[in-house]
């Protein structure tokens, strides 16, 4: 009676290799394009500040907290480092001017803000030379494949593939508030596709898509503002 015992315990760990060996060598497809349209030069002094805005009112979808964060960490961070004004003191100070419903939603609109009293003041007391305005999401565009679980007598598993892609899809608009310009804009989109195959275990495979959109857009907006001349 030990023999089926035996193959059975030897086949388990056949699969277990199979996955570990799968997990090993497969991983997540990921397509990353950043790009920059520079209108105006730029340049950025030691104690100037950048701060970074959801343009929700545009798009009717709040960006993720989540990514703005990330956008801030990085920003502030590694080379080329900028100061980021925390965007919850930004508001605060600049109650009621950066609310959803009566923010600004052109560059246009700068002048007549910047005539109402104390919003130049609060603006130049904390030394804020741009605002980066981002906007955009992460959605699942497609999927297919399917899983299985069971239990038996013998033990339990999954076995199947499943996948699905996603598309992180962000834009960043850089305004200059020392002239009331437009600088330019900053856009980052990666594709990925995930998996999950499975050989009694399933073995998830991730994409990243928001986490590598986060990484170029903060990237590229460092190197927009730090270097000066305009794109060619």
């Amino acid at each position: 009676m030990s023999k089926p015992e035996t193959f059975r315990t030897g086949s388990m760990h056949l699969r277990l290799c199979a996955i570990i060996i799968l997990a090993g060598t497969v991983s997540a497809c990921m397509t990353t394009r950043v790009e920059e349209m520079k209108d105006t030069a730029t340049g950025i002094g030691a104690e100037e500040s950048v701060v970074i805005l959801a343009t929700s009112y545009h798009t009717g979808n709040e960006t993720e907290d989540g990514f703005l964060d990330c956008i801030s960490d990085r920003i502030k961070s590694g080379k080329s480092s900028l100061n980021v004004y925390p965007e919850s003191e930004f508001r605060d100070a600049l109650f009621p001017w950066f609310e959803p419903r009566t923010a600004p939603h052109g560059i246009e609109d700068l002048p007549e803000l910047f005539s109402r009293p104390g919003v130049s003041e609060r603006i130049r007391e904390r030394k804020i030379r741009y605002i980066v305005w981002v906007n955009g999401d992460t959605d699942q565009t497609s999927g297919g494949g399917s899983l299985s679980c069971a239990i038996g007598p013998g033990g339990g598993g999954c076995f199947g593939l499943a996948w699905w892609e996603n598309e992180s899809a962000y834009q960043a608009a850089v305004w200059d508030l020392e002239d009331s310009t437009h600088a330019g804009i900053v856009k980052a989109n990666v594709t990925g596709t995930s998996v999950i195959p499975a050989i009694v275990i399933p073995v998830p495979i991730i994409a990243r898509t928001q986490a590598a959109a986060c990484k170029g857009l903060a990237n590229q907006l460092k190197a927009f503002i730090v270097n000066e001349g305009p794109s060619t």
